[in-house]
């Protein structure tokens, strides 16, 4: 069985007993970062083989690890936080579980894009994941352009040193719309901003970000 696993994206309290017991039960561990999910796994006294599965090994781990799936091992997939195969490496080895009709299942846990959504106090009953902005600023642009004209809120993943460019990009296309930036969630420095595009832009401009960010822009109706 392939036991996809959600983690803690801050806060290690907020892992499920059932993530508990299913990495205690894995043969073995696939990890996006085998030191990183070292340290969760010492914290929780868990010691099992890892081996990463990262975005520049998927295809050939995935290979290995459906082969080991098929001949009766039990594998455990993790990322440095939240679910696998959202803006994280997993999809590949779901889809190849798919093919070869191995079994898999979901283990639920913490999420940013829904913390980041619900802790906003936009619209949540329709809403779009775009995963990381572009780096490119013309790419960005559009990504940008795209959400101030979709009706459903629009969640991002992105740099605390590109927020700033972002925001200012929202100021100019539309200077009123409602913006939450979402920083270091679960974690102790926690913060839900929220403003039009053109008052965030002023605050970061003060107040340099610092942390994990999510973008979270209303719609347009």
């Amino acid at each position: 069985m392939l036991y996809v696993v959600a983690t803690p994206i801050g806060n290690l309290d907020d892992i499920t007993l059932r993530a508990l017991e299913v990495l205690k039960l894995a043969d073995v561990i696939a990890a996006e970062d085998t030191r990183h999910s070292g340290n969760l796994l010492k914290h929780f006294e868990i010691r099992k083989p890892l081996v990463s599965y990262h975005e520049h090994n998927e295809a050939m781990r995935a290979a290995e690890l459906v082969e080991r799936l098929a001949a009766g091992e039990n594998v455990a997939l993790i990322t440095d936080a939240g679910m696998p195969g959202l803006s994280d490496p997993g999809g590949r080895l779901i889809r190849k579980c798919i093919e070869r009709g191995v079994p898999y299942t979901i283990v639920p846990g913490a999420s940013a894009i829904l913390t980041a959504l619900v802790g906003s106090g936009l619209a949540a009953d329709s809403f779009c994941f775009r995963g990381f902005l572009p780096v490119k600023s013309g790419q960005r642009e559009r990504e940008l352009r795209a959400a101030l004209e979709r009706e459903a809120t629009t969640i991002f993943f992105e740099s605390p040193y590109r927020i700033l460019k972002t925001l200012t990009a929202c100021a100019e296309l539309a200077p009123d719309r409602q913006l939450c930036v979402a920083r270091e969630l679960t974690k102790k420095f926690e913060e839900f901003r929220r403003g039009t595009a053109a008052e965030l832009r002023a605050h970061y401009e003060a107040h340099p970000a610092k942390g994990e960010i999510t973008l979270v822009i209303s719609g347009c109706n």
